[in-house]
């Protein structure tokens, strides 16, 4: 449904920007070239006075001067992923050495990484026209998930339901041939409400949110903030708490590799990485898997996926930057709509 996301965005979502910005900039009065020491922390050495921010900016100097065959062969010195455009591969090689780099000073200085033990990945499928109105009720057609293990970069799980819709219980002919979700499959399905109870169980069982921090990772702002938002309103249920806060990795790609947000469209950015999409385009769980691969494949270049938007009073909001580091709250049914 990537492209048909794209249509329905910026109509009616309403979105308010937040004062921050999640594009890390160099602060004013530094003596280091930004372009030399990327996508530094924001923490205490956000004024890239500690020594190793100077040795990061070297080895980022060296890096920018290599041609694409010496990057190819450094990352296949390293035992790294060879694949991508020339870009990937220098933010891959010094994304390595950074993180080399502030591991060891970590390490010296008694000081460890923040991160998330898992990130569910979820790309829902909705009943959809060739051509929407603004108002149409999208009704949640597919809810799957992918769980992917931050630490040993692997997908660990996977879910799945068709879900049945109630205001427009007829799929549309485009619908169908878009998804490749039949009338007989939502027609067999339970309404949302028993589905979110199932996903609430999936979830607890994997002990997200007590045993182990976690958080969402979408494809874009559409998933939570419109389908799932006019999803519970046609199901007179309140909005789940554990699903106020996602990663939206079109920007944490775009700010990561440095590119425009036109280029980070699914498809760009498996194409950018070397990836080739597996599976059928529009298929929710095939979608996911595929959004799950950009992310691991992110995480193996050394960005720190985080949180980046969130809903607030049915408002779409941006999460600077420089916010802490907080995972989902554990899944808990949400209650019905008084």
């Amino acid at each position: 449904m990537e492209e048909h996301k794209e249509n329905i965005h910026g109509k009616d979502v309403n979105v308010k920007m937040s004062n921050g910005d999640e594009d890390d900039k160099l602060k004013p009065g530094s003596t280091i070239c930004a372009k030399e020491v990327e996508d530094a922390p924001q923490a205490s050495n956000s004024n890239f006075s500690h020594p190793v921010y100077k040795e990061i900016a070297l080895a980022n100097g060296h890096i920018n001067r290599m041609s694409k065959e010496e990057l190819r062969n450094k990352l296949s010195q390293l035992k790294l992923d060879t694949r991508g455009v020339k870009d990937v591969m220098k933010k891959r090689l010094k994304s390595h050495y950074k993180k080399q780099k502030l591991t060891q000073s970590a390490a010296n200085e008694g000081q460890g990484d923040a991160y998330y033990d898992y990130i569910c990945v979820v790309d829902f499928e909705a009943t959809c026209e060739e051509d929407n109105p603004p108002d149409y009720p999208h009704e949640i057609i597919e809810f799957p998930m992918v769980l992917i293990n931050t630490h040993t970069l692997e997908i660990v799980g996977t879910f799945q339901e068709y879900v049945k819709p109630e205001l427009c219980p007829t799929l549309s002919d485009f619908c169908v041939k878009l998804t490749g979700i039949t009338q007989e499959m939502v027609d067999a399905a339970k309404p949302f409400p028993v589905v979110l109870k199932r996903v609430v169980k999936w979830l607890e069982e994997r002990e997200l949110g007590t045993k182990y921090k976690y958080t969402f990772l979408t494809d874009g702002a559409w998933d939570m903030s419109k389908f799932l938002n006019i999803q519970c309103r046609v199901s007179q249920i309140r909005y789940p708490q554990f699903a106020r806060k996602w990663i939206n990795i079109r920007k944490s790609y775009g700010n990561f590799y440095k590119v425009p947000r036109t280029q980070t469209k699914l498809s760009t950015m498996l194409d950018k990485l070397g990836l080739e999409y597996e599976g059928r385009p529009h298929s929710g769980l095939d979608d996911s898997r595929n959004i799950a691969r950009v992310a691991l494949r992110m995480l193996q270049d050394g960005c720190q996926l985080r949180a980046n938007e969130h809903m607030h009073a049915g408002q779409l909001l941006t999460i600077p930057s420089s916010a802490p580091l907080e995972g989902s709250p554990a899944p808990r049914w949400p209650g019905n709509r008084k």
